[in-house]
């Protein structure tokens, strides 16, 4: 069964060339008609198609339309041409504090996180103690999320997003954070995803933890899908000198 469809999907960014520091700067150069932009093409005519428990994972350089996947696949961007489907409960992962807001506490943002999610009080409730738990920040529950480090904010978010179950994880470099015992609780959580047939679609600038959680692989390049197919296969067409070719099948 299909859980993302996607099919010539584009994504097009308009940026001034010159770079506006201030507001005021931006309508002095608007009123001049001193402002010019140029268009980036952060996808181009991108198809593909992940099915229901398949772990995917999506490498390539800074800039490639890794990200940017996420977003829509997410519904967090709209394209600009093309038509997406995701079929299942997603959670997003895809920035560090994404969702939270800053002035109130872990706890209360747990249950803003939850109704983001679509469940109810009564659920997050019963959630409460086990996404605590797997954070490790009981001692900072009530502080503001503004007194957390980077770490503390991913943990939690990671936390929130895992517990409640999601059909589809979409998870954007956020193992990158937190230390070592963290991530490794992170990578089991995730496995376990795996073993329970949830679709898993993870951006990471690791080839070690693409091969050690995914069984097939996408290679961005320029916002066009360079290579797709075996983890392995695709992670070694990567790491090598060779020249990419676009949208083709990794065999």
């Amino acid at each position: 069964m299909v859980a993302i469809e996607m099919s010539d999907v584009t994504v097009r960014f308009t940026v001034p060339r010159e770079r506006v520091r201030t507001f005021k700067e931006f309508a002095i150069n608007w009123l001049r008609g001193r402002l010019v932009y140029e268009e980036l093409l952060a996808l181009s005519r991108v198809s593909l198609t992940i099915r229901r428990g398949e772990t995917v994972g999506i490498i390539g350089r800074n800039g490639a339309g890794k990200s940017t996947l996420l977003k829509v696949i997410a519904r967090v961007l709209r394209p600009t041409g093309g038509s997406v489907a995701v079929l299942g409960r997603v959670a997003p992962l895809l920035e560090l504090g994404a969702g939270f807001d800053p002035e109130l506490s872990g706890r209360e943002n747990i249950f803003l996180n939850g109704a983001i999610l679509g469940r109810s009080r009564r659920e997050m409730v019963r959630r409460l103690p086990g996404i605590v738990e797997f954070a490790e920040l009981e001692a900072f529950l009530d502080a503001p999320v503004r007194t957390y480090s980077s770490g503390m904010v991913a943990r939690l978010g990671f936390a929130i997003a895992t517990d409640v179950e999601p059909d589809i994880l979409l998870v954007d470099e956020v193992l990158a954070v937190g230390d070592i015992e963290f991530q490794q609780k992170c990578l089991e959580r995730m496995r376990g995803f795996r073993a329970r047939g949830a679709t898993l679609v993870l951006v990471s600038h690791s080839p070690e933890t693409v091969l050690g959680l995914c069984d097939r692989a996408l290679w961005f390049d320029a916002g066009r899908v360079a290579a797709d197919g075996p983890a392995r296969e695709v992670v070694e067409a990567y790491v090598s000198p060779k020249v990419p070719q676009p949208a083709h099948a990794v065999s």
